[in-house]
Order: C-alpha cells, then sequence, then structure tokens
C-alpha cells in the first residue's frame, strides 16, 4: 500500500511540474487595427487609454531602441530601451502611473533619431 501511495504521489509532483506557458496561446498576429503599412514605425490599438493599451512597434532591422511617452509640452514623462525583432513587435503601454491627458508616444534610435510617433489619450 505504501508503494501505491509513493507512486501516486510522484505521478502528482511530476504532472504538476509541466510548464504552463505550453497551454497558454501566444498571439503572434497582428490585428488590423494594429497594423502597420510601412517598413518601420509605431501604432497603438485605440487613441483612448485607461489603463493599458497594445501597441505595434515595427522596425526594418533587430536591435535595441527606445520607446519614449512624450506630454503635451513635448517632454519625456518615461522612457524604456526595448529589444525589438525584424517586422512586428506586440508591445503593451501601462498608463496606471500617468494623469489624464494626451500623450505621443515615440520609437527613437539608439541616436535619438525619430522613427515613428502614436498619440493617445489618458482617461
Amino acid at each position: 500500500m505504501k508503494k501505491v501511495l509513493g507512486l501516486l504521489a510522484m505521478i502528482c509532483i511530476v504532472a504538476s511540474c509541466t510548464n504552463e506557458d505550453l497551454l497558454v496561446p501566444t498571439t503572434t498576429e497582428v490585428t488590423e487595427k494594429l497594423q502597420i503599412v510601412g517598413n518601420m514605425g509605431i501604432k497603438v490599438e485605440t487613441p483612448f487609454v485607461k489603463n493599458e493599451v497594445a501597441m505595434n512597434v515595427k522596425a526594418e532591422t533587430a536591435g535595441t531602441y527606445v520607446v519614449k511617452i512624450l506630454n503635451i509640452a513635448n517632454k519625456s514623462v518615461s522612457k524604456e530601451e526595448v529589444t525589438i525583432k525584424a517586422g512586428n513587435n506586440l508591445l503593451k503601454i501601462y498608463a496606471n502611473a500617468l494623469p489624464s491627458s494626451a500623450y505621443r508616444i515615440g520609437l527613437f534610435d539608439l541616436e535619438g533619431n525619430l522613427l515613428g510617433i502614436a498619440d493617445f489619450n489618458k482617461l
């Protein structure tokens, strides 16, 4: 009886160690709202944001880029370096900490050259 219970316990432990990431479907397709026509740019899913919004960042070459959120006075309120692959890259903007206002989100190379820009409003 102890061997059977031990075997059942081992099976339960092994079964609980499976990688759950494989069970969650991953979306790599870009929806129509996030399609970018050109070779490079940035686009947000919706111009009105409460907490978070999806965005597509498209680049010709893979590498490290800078995504900045600019306020109405064109001053940077948030800046993050992102490593992206060539083509479409789906990312999220978390706007919880931003006060309600109009913003621009820009894609820059490491030298500070503007590659794409999109507008959104934090509600």
